[in-house]
């Protein structure tokens, strides 16, 4: 299939009708000319295809598929390689059923740990979600299908999603919401993208041609197909000249003749429809030839949901070694989880799962007794009846293990979270559980942060995230120790809803979110502000320990674009296998703006044996070290830097320092209001002031002198015609011709 052929031979009719889908899950097709519709289904932690592929059906009204863990839960593995080898699985499956291109990943930042969405995205920092993304898209991809990239962009929260209009600045969208697009729209290359339900300043960002056209297909170089979310288009019209190719789902071709009708009265130009038409038709172009008679791998991927599971839990807290048990214990499990797991999220993600297990089962013969205790009804978060049969449980057992954590309607695509707690009465639960029993160990599901009144009251905490199909077997493996917990978090656990970053801006007012925490979300906040965490982002403990040493850099100073490559000893100092979360963070001691005292730029998963030492390499690029200078509309960086490698965000092991150089001068437009500190370290600006300032008797060393400024720094030039005895005309005029001077220079450098 030639597409540019394909194109000239289509009428117009067949133009409008490529615009929106043939129905509600099928991009179409053109008939006439034997090119085939695609099938589009729901993901991203499994197969959500309908019995009947055409319409919009009940969830369970699906086919059984795999339920992998969700993305919140696969990002705390730190694991690219693992994600990767997950999306290879489900690229496989959609082969099987033949689905051409799966809804997913969600590369949305968590702004707010009250999202509902939550448990569907990767992490509240760009840097890991990015490449968390990309694994899963080039592990997908590469079985010939194709991913859908989502919600482009700034979806992050679910109140009032289709109406609500984001106010952020230009800075905050590039380092942070853009940028966990970025990187795997340029390396992996999805082969659509779908826009999302808001606007971005005002923008619907189906009509936002800068969202759209200008960056994502101007700058970033993409190529493929943008499709929207399911009714999120606002103007038909618009969306074609912003760049938006396919409308979902199919409207009874109403919008199409819109569409035709625009062409004909000259609103929307034939080339305006053949650059999105063209688009579709070269991802229909890429549909495979399907395997004959295959079928799901049920086994295979219910293992890989098992590792991924294991490797993405969560140590939090393990006192006195109190974790793994032992298989002379006589143990207690307490909580409708522990045989009634929580391992999905709720909405258009929830899949039909093939095979989910439960810890109750997984746990038989595994200890010297086992017995339950159901402890509090799914159904009832006020529910005290079931409470005193537990705690009776709990005595007459050497440990306690307590699963909890959040219902399934405390979270759900649709509507917010409106609080941080865990139902009242598993509160209380574990309250008096952990009163009578010393060895009360907890292990939490849900799909992103929590409150946790308790935590010094229970000896250990493993939070399983939602561990996907097999999550009852991987919590035994985690608990009994045949696998040593690895996952770190990938979001804050904060103290209280009020310490979080967007407490008082979200969910908004009147349709308008601001974003006043600007680039400071997440981690980003708490350490900056000194605002205390339950547990940091990054944090995770194993059943081993792990040292460090021998940081070394490849070059101390980094210029723009050249690399620099960071190595570490890694050992295992403990008596059990494991994997460590190598994490690399950079800090700016520039001083030249505002930002976080460290972020994560590099990270890698290592499995060591007892004793073993390993090297790990992590390349450092100049994004690794700039920010984005709106005065440039580019990335900048200057001055002095350090590398720091971290157990996580909040500590510190060992650091080095970087010089940055950057190839580009920040402009410099001198005003009336341009300050002395401004303009005395430009090398064209400096000297002009210097020598002004001469001629006013004023000396270079005076002004220059640490103790012994004659003017405050941040004096303004308009009050020079007192120091320099100018008329506001001269001071004009010299202003000018500095200008000039400094445009001059800059265009000579260039």
């Amino acid at each position: 299939m030639n597409p540019q052929e394909i194109l000239s031979q289509m009428t117009l009719t067949e133009k409008a009708d490529l615009c929106s889908g043939a129905d509600f899950w099928h991009i179409p097709g053109v008939p006439r000319l034997g090119v085939q519709p695609m099938l589009v289904c729901d993901g991203p932690h499994g197969l959500r295809k309908h019995i009947d592929s055409a319409i919009q059906a009940g969830f369970y009204e699906a086919v059984s598929t795999a339920c992998f863990p969700p993305s919140a839960c696969m990002a705390n593995s730190f694991d690219v390689a693992l994600e990767e080898e997950v999306g290879d699985a489900l690229g496989k499956d959609c082969q099987a059923e033949q689905i051409g291109i799966l809804l997913g990943p969600g590369a949305n930042l968590k702004r707010s740990p009250l999202c509902g969405r939550n448990f569907e995205y990767f992490s509240e920092d760009p840097y890991l979600s990015s490449r968390m993304a990309d694994g899963y898209i080039r592990g997908l991809q590469q079985n010939g299908v194709g991913c859908c990239l989502k919600h482009f962009a700034a979806n992050n929260q679910e109140y009032r999603r289709l109406n609500v209009s984001d106010v952020v600045d230009e800075r905050t969208l590039r380092e942070l919401y853009l940028a966990s697009f970025e990187y795997p729209i340029k390396h992996a290359k999805p082969w659509s993208i779908m826009c999302s339900y808001n606007r971005i300043n005002g923008t619907y960002s189906s009509d936002n041609r800068w969202l759209l056209t200008d960056l994502l297909r101007k700058e970033w170089g993409y190529e493929g197909m943008v499709m929207s979310d399911w009714f999120a288009v606002n103007d038909r019209i618009a969306g074609i000249k912003a760049g938006l190719n396919l409308e979902m789902p199919g409207t009874d071709h109403d919008s199409n003749r819109q569409v035709e009708l625009a062409v004909l009265e000259g609103k929307l130009s034939m080339e305006e429809l053949d650059s999105v038409v063209l688009d579709t038709l070269k991802i229909l172009a890429r549909l495979p030839q399907w395997p004959e008679n295959a079928t799901l791998p049920w086994e295979k991927d219910h293992a890989l949901a098992r590792k991924a599971a294991a490797e993405s839990a969560v140590l939090l807290k393990n006192q006195d070694g109190v974790l793994p048990l032992w298989d002379n214990q006589k143990v207690a499990f307490i909580g409708a989880f522990a045989k009634t797991p929580r391992f999905q999220g709720g909405g258009s993600s929830h899949v039909n799962a093939h095979n989910v297990t439960n810890s109750w089962d997984a746990a038989q013969g595994r200890f010297a007794s086992l017995t339950y205790a159901s402890g509090y009804d799914l159904s009832k978060d006020e529910d005290d009846s079931l409470i005193p049969a537990a705690v009776e449980t709990a005595k007459r057992a050497d440990i306690a293990v307590i699963f909890a954590g959040l219902p399934e309607h405390y979270e759900s695509e649709g509507y917010d979270r409106t609080h941080l707690n865990l139902p009242p009465c598993q509160n209380r639960l574990i309250s008096q559980v952990a009163a009578v029993q010393p060895n009360t160990v907890v292990v939490l599901m849900g799909g992103s942060a929590m409150v946790l009144p308790w935590r010094d009251e229970v000896k250990a905490i493993l939070y399983l995230c939602l561990g996907g199909e097999a999550v009852g077997e991987a919590a035994v493996d985690l608990l009994t120790g045949a696998v040593s917990p690895s996952g770190r978090l990938a979001e804050t656990f904060p103290l209280r809803l009020e310490d979080t970053p967007s407490y008082l801006d979200f969910p908004g007012h009147d349709d308008l979110v601001p974003y006043h925490e600007n680039i400071f979300i997440g981690y980003r906040w708490y350490l900056a502000r000194k605002i205390p965490v339950q547990y940091p982002f990054g944090y995770g403990l194993s059943y081993t320990s792990f040292s460090y040493a021998n940081l070394r850099l490849s070059q101390s100073t980094i210029t723009q674009g050249e690399a620099i490559t960071a190595t570490v000893e890694v050992t295992n100092t403990g008596s059990v296998p494991g994997a460590e979360v190598v994490q690399l963070y950079v800090a700016d001691h520039s001083g030249r703006t505002s930002r976080p005292p460290r972020e994560l730029k590099g990270f890698a998963k290592v499995f060591l044996q007892p004793r073993e030492t390993k090297t790990v390499s992590l390349e450092l690029d100049w994004r690794s070290f700039a920010w984005y200078d709106v005065q440039l509309s580019d990335w900048y960086a200057q001055g002095s830097f350090e590398v720091q490698i971290c157990a996580d965000c909040e500590r510190v092991l060992l650091w080095a320092p970087v010089e940055a150089v950057s190839k580009i001068q920040r402009p410099l437009v001198v005003t009336r209001n341009s300050t002395l500190d401004q303009l005395l370290p430009h090398p064209v600006a400096g000297p002009a002031v210097r020598k002004l300032f001469a001629k006013a008797g004023i000396t270079d060393e005076k002004l220059t002198h640490p103790d012994g400024h004659t003017l405050p720094l941040d004096y303004p030039i308009r009050n020079l015609r007192y120091e320099a005895q100018l008329t506001i005309g001269e001071l004009e005029d010299w202003m000018e011709k500095l200008n000039q001077s400094i445009r001059e220079a800059e265009s000579c450098c260039e």
